[in-house]
């Protein structure tokens, strides 16, 4: 059965019809060309005809154009629409007319600086010219490195590797800085949050060095859809920038739908799984011969939907594996053989994080269907562009959950389908991440006084000289620690080290489901019953994912980690057989530090300020696969975390909840904060995970009934301010859905689920909104 057929099958079939909330086709596009400009090498566009490329499309002709005439350039096109050529056109062209040129190249992920590597070497080979092309990063040898920095026209590393391994070393790359043409920085709207802010920073660094040794590169930007993409890039690199989105690239006819599982108990607002939807709907897929890309959104929700997949999917005996799973953590081998058999055709299906949403070439795939709202418009159309060839019929299809975001969605599915995309938002000024960079900044090179790096420069580095970092002669700063601070800097905010997950081949291991490719076994280090690294995980996510005792989920193989050592970043499992995973429970206590805005409003007051919050893993429950029924669970003894960072906190005064029972006042104030940290992404426009919740029916610091909405980035990075600013409407926003949802005293989609709190959350939500709000007016 066709892909056509296969849509029209599930539209029509009775138990699907009527939960296609939404059911839209964009046509297919043509191809739209133009000239290739006047300084694109004729080598060049030799090479591109003996790569099957006649004509370039209009944004490639622009963005070559402009960047040739010394423009910086940002390229904002759909997934697949051959963003590459917009800067390997004018770094080769410039290359081929002036040997002594160089060109830095910045992935996000050594995955794409390997896989784009790839796609440049055979470009340069079809020119016929020694253009020397390297990647620079953690895995690249001593030897290697030396070629590098003394040979490399191009150099291709990722954020994380110029920042400690570049920058602080600049003397022995004099040769790429005193030539460096063009800086290119890819997957433009993954520079956001904390690791924009970052970035944007390691930018600074980057220019000030290239201004030392004479140089001024040019700076060329690829995104796919973001809502500021001209603002978000010139804030980046701190220079104006020439917007290129005119695609030209053709596009296949695609059916894009949304899915809304049917509500099995009316009362309690349940729907049906949506795990068990998009398990039927992918498997219908992959069993008709569709390759289909599935898009989960964690790295248990992977596993889960890999096994149970791979159980209705079963392959003959000794036969690889159909569908595979992809996600942070697999091994890079074990991620290329992933990768290179979705472009053969060899794997018919993946189960991926969004790991899988950047640019890496995995072929055209012909349906994604994704399991919930991956927390952006942005997320969602990079993850239905994964699906869909030039001129063939592509699906997309997204399958809601229960939770209020999600159902919202559900309820204005013209959010996802006709919604703007959202602002990426970085602040480079953020006190603690300039502070840091400016230490960095200051060891690369003297600072002189009046230099700008970021405002109050000079009273920064007067306070550096304050804490003995920096000895002040004359005009001059000089760095004077021992210390390398570059090594004590993450642009992530995870730590720096990863947790190892070590299999330790004790002879106690189980059955393996599935076989292990002989590449992957080469990866995991070899033979049966010997000790093997299976895996990594980031240091932040460790306790809850690798604790002793949890089931760990890999390649749809199940693992019993028998130790936790986070001092040698280490976890010890053994292969086990079981029909249960784990799920820790993490315990959130937050404390105020300061207040800087506040407003009495609607018989509350709202503040903005700066919070700390504490983190503390307490316990985790076994959960039976396939039933999910909860069959125990065991306390846990781990270490806290801290977050210092900006929130947003409503307080109910005796005005807002005068006559509501002490039971009322507990289920209205946990409902709101269910209700305001599922409205606030989309009224705001940002990652779900950027904002969390804390409800305390008596806070420590105000006395009362309170809300807290906190930025999950150190220091922030303005979502708190913003709330602040629009709280009249958020609270409206958050009124007029729960409003519409038909539940009788709140579920899922609404609230929350009603039986996680006494009394009616629901009419104590109403109560205590339809009281903020008419006080407000």
């Amino acid at each position: 059965m066709g892909l056509a057929e296969l849509l029209g099958a599930l539209r029509a079939a009775p138990e699907h019809r009527d939960h296609f909330v939404a059911w839209h086709e964009i046509p297919a596009r043509p191809a739209r060309y133009a000239e290739a400009p006047a300084g694109v090498h004729p080598d060049v566009l030799v090479a591109l005809r003996a790569r099957g490329i006649s004509q370039l499309w209009t944004h490639q002709a622009q963005a070559a154009a402009a960047a040739l005439r010394g423009e910086h350039v940002v390229v904002v096109t759909p997934t697949a629409s051959g963003k590459t050529l917009c800067y390997n056109l004018p770094v080769l062209s410039t290359i081929l007319h002036e040997p002594a040129a160089r060109a830095l190249y910045l992935f996000p992920t050594k995955a794409l600086a390997q896989d784009q590597l790839d796609e440049l070497h055979g470009l340069v080979t079809a020119t016929g010219r020694d253009i020397k092309t390297f990647t620079y990063d953690g895995d690249t040898s001593a030897d290697a490195r030396r070629a590098v920095r003394a040979a490399g026209h191009i150099v291709i590393t990722n954020p994380d590797m110029l920042h400690t391994g570049i920058l602080p070393h600049h003397t022995k790359w004099r040769r790429l800085f005193e030539n460096l043409r063009f800086v290119v920085i890819d997957e433009l709207h993954g520079y956001r949050g904390v690791f924009g802010s970052h970035v944007a920073n390691v930018i600074r660094r980057l220019r000030r060095i290239c201004r030392f040794y004479g140089a001024d590169p040019v700076f060329i930007c690829c995104s796919a859809t973001v809502a500021n993409p001209q603002e978000l890039a010139e804030r980046l690199i701190e220079a104006p920038v020439t917007l290129i989105d005119d695609n030209g690239a053709p596009a296949g006819r695609k059916v894009v739908a949304i899915y809304n599982p049917p509500v099995v108990n009316r009362e309690l607002g349940i729907r049906r799984s949506a795990m068990a939807v998009v398990r039927r709907l992918a498997s219908a897929f992959i069993a008709a011969g569709v390759q289909t890309i599935v898009f989960a959104p964690s790295r248990v929700s992977v596993e889960l939907l890999l096994t149970y997949l791979q159980g209705e999917l079963r392959q003959r005996p000794g036969e690889p594996p159909a569908v595979r799973g992809y996600r942070g953590g697999y091994l890079p081998a074990e991620r290329r053989a992933i990768e290179r058999g979705l472009r053969s055709g060899e794997v018919r299906g993946v189960v991926a994080t969004n790991a899988l949403e950047l640019g890496i070439d995995i072929g055209g795939l012909e349906a994604a269907v994704l399991l919930g709202y991956p927390g952006s418009i942005a997320s969602t159309w990079q993850q239905f562009g994964r699906a869909g060839r030039r001129h063939d019929l592509a699906a997309a299809l997204l399958v809601t959950t229960s939770s209020p975001l999600n159902q919202y969605i559900a309820a204005h599915p013209e959010f996802i389908l006709g919604g703007a995309p959202e602002v990426g938002l970085i602040n480079p000024d953020n006190f603690y991440i300039l502070v840091s960079h400016l230490k960095c900044a200051a060891f690369e090179l003297p600072f002189t006084a009046g230099e700008r790096f970021g405002p109050n420069t000079d009273l920064l580095l007067d306070l550096l000289v304050e804490e003995g970092l920096l000895h002040r002669e004359g005009h001059r700063y000089h760095w004077m620690a021992e210390v390398y601070p570059a090594e004590n800097v993450s642009l992530r905010s995870a730590a720096v080290d990863n947790v190892v997950i070590v299999d330790t081949g004790d002879g106690r291991n189980g059955p393996t489901p599935v076989q292990v490719a002989p590449e992957e076994r080469a990866a995991r280090g070899g033979r049966q019953g010997r000790p093997t690294v299976i895996g990594e995980v980031d240091r932040a996510s460790a306790p809850m994912l690798v604790h002793t005792g949890a089931i760990y989920m890999h390649g749809g193989r199940q693992y019993h980690v028998d130790r936790l050592d986070l001092a040698e970043r280490k976890a010890y499992v053994h292969a086990v057989d079981v029909d249960y995973y784990t799920d820790a429970e993490l315990a959130v206590d937050l404390a105020v530090l300061t207040e800087d805005q506040r407003a009495a409003e609607g018989g509350a007051a709202w503040t903005c300020g700066d919070v700390r919050v504490s983190f503390q893993p307490t316990v985790f429950k076994k959960i039976k696969l396939h039933t999910h029924e909860n069959v125990g669970w065991e306390k846990l003894d781990l270490p806290q975390d801290d977050l210092h960072t900006r929130a947003v906190w409503l307080a109910l005064g005796a005005g807002a909840v005068a006559g509501l029972s002490g039971e009322d006042v507990q289920a209205g104030v946990w409902a709101l904060g269910n209700l305001l940290v599922n409205v606030a992404p989309v009224f705001v426009l940002c990652d779900p995970r950027d904002i969390r919740v804390v409800a305390h029916t008596r806070s420590p610091h105000t006395g009362l009934p309170t809300v807290f909405l906190y930025d999950t980035v150190p220091g922030g990075i303005g979502l708190a301010e913003r709330l602040f600013e629009l709280r009249t409407a958020l609270l409206a926003a958050a009124r007029d859905h729960v409003r519409a949802c038909r539940c009788a005293a709140g579920c899922p989609s609404c609230v929350g689920p009603a039986n996680e709190v006494d009394g009616d959350p629901k009419r104590a939500a109403l109560r205590l909104l339809g009281r903020l709000l008419e006080r407000d007016r």
